[in-house]
């Protein structure tokens, strides 16, 4: 079995790439060869692969985010995660066409099951067992990512960050780097970034979440997201609701912040429907503005008030709504809003490929956290390591 030094002595690594978001829809999986680290990464996509969850533990996955989840229920899903975390790994590689035994790590965000920065403690909660995945695969395993940053001080999010400004930073032109999952978050990289401490990232608030839940109620569980964005596209949006929705505390809050379910999720959605008694198409439309309009206040007042940075390229499942995309599109202009598809990165693939790059950092002993984003006192190398069974 190779040693960890082995692996951070060779001149690039071939590493595996694994992230469940707040949408728990599936693992985003993919396998890249990463030469150097730090300022030196230099990223090769090999394969990228949505590896489907069961319907049982997807459903399982959703009794956690309960209030009343049970501990039983928790240490279970836990160890069933990690083993199909571990089969998304094998498939991506297998649809790579490279042996198994060629992969050097994988890097596994893990689902978010609670995220309480707000806490006293302030705690955070990710599952997806990594010793069942490094067992499985026969592949060293680096997870649980965001606890290091919350005992520097931080809130554990937004992690994405450092690889956008290792991978995406432009000499000449600023960008905004947004990802719209479950929960959308943004990260400004000013032209000619080159360091951490020059950039900005935060959560903006809902992406995906609501308009997803509020389709699967409409839906009795038949659909799960709002395709293209066309059922929202068919009713009209409720300005009166979505200013009142507006005046939530969360967006007031300056960065660094970070939310999740807790905050933009079923009781959310519920507390809005009795509430406004909007139904269908309306309520999707309505939820579709509110989301597009708490995404571009986030920018315009903390990530781009001065409207230096002309590019926003899009990442996550909020791509391919096209609703929503026009509404951004709409609320920050004259910006580009483009999917990060035009960069040669896959946009769904982004979160995975970000963890790729951070177990490699976390390989090298480096810090994997900006401070400036999550506002941690210290640098803090990220992740826990799962060594394979001997």
């Amino acid at each position: 079995m190779r040693t960890l030094i082995d692996i951070a002595s060779k001149p690039s690594r071939r590493v595996v790439g694994l992230m469940t978001g707040t949408s728990a829809d599936g693992v985003d999986a993919v396998l890249v060869d990463i030469e150097g680290f730090g300022p030196t990464t230099e990223l090769e996509l090999l394969a990228q692969k949505t590896y489907p969850l069961p319907d049982e533990l997807r459903a399982d996955l959703f009794l956690l985010f309960q209030p009343e989840a049970r501990v039983d229920d928790l240490c279970r899903v836990n160890v069933a995660l990690g083993a199909v975390l571990a089969d998304a790994a094998l498939a991506v590689i297998d649809e790579s066409g490279v042996e198994s035994s060629s992969v050097d790590l994988i890097g596994s965000h893990g689902q978010t099951v609670r995220h309480l920065p707000q806490g006293s403690p302030p705690s955070t909660l990710q599952i997806g067992e990594a010793a069942m995945i490094a067992h499985h695969t026969g592949i060293a395993t680096i997870a649980d990512f965001r606890p290091a940053d919350m005992a520097a001080g931080g809130e554990g999010a937004p992690l994405v960050p450092l690889a956008d400004l290792l991978l995406f930073a432009h000499e000449d032109q600023g960008r905004l780097m947004l990802n719209i999952g479950g929960i959308a978050n943004v990260t400004a990289l000013p032209a000619g970034a080159d360091s951490s401490s020059g950039i900005l990232a935060f959560d903006l608030g809902p992406g995906n979440a609501l308009i997803d839940a509020a389709v699967d109620h409409l839906s009795g569980g038949r659909e799960r997201y709002d395709a293209g964005g066309r059922r929202a596209a068919g009713g009209e949006a409720n300005e009166e609701w979505v200013e009142r929705l507006m005046k939530h505390d969360f967006f007031r809050r300056p960065p660094p912040k970070s939310t999740g379910r807790e905050e933009f999720g079923t009781e959310f959605l519920a507390q809005l429907m009795i509430e406004s008694g909007l139904e269908g198409a309306d309520l999707l439309s309505t939820l579709t503005l509110f989301t597009a309009r708490s995404i571009a206040a986030g920018i315009l007042r903390f990530a781009d008030p001065e409207g230096n940075l002309g590019e926003v390229w899009v990442s996550g499942g909020g791509v391919h709504n096209n609703h929503l995309m026009a509404m951004l599109e709409d609320e920050l202009a004259p910006r580009q809003v483009r999917s990060l598809d035009d960069l040669g990165v896959p946009a769904d693939a982004k979160e995975a490929v970000a963890f790729a790059v951070l177990a490699n950092e976390t390989l090298m002993g480096r810090a994997g956290n900006v401070m400036a984003a999550t506002g941690a006192g210290a640098g803090a190398v990220l992740g826990k390591i799962s060594m394979p069974s001997v």
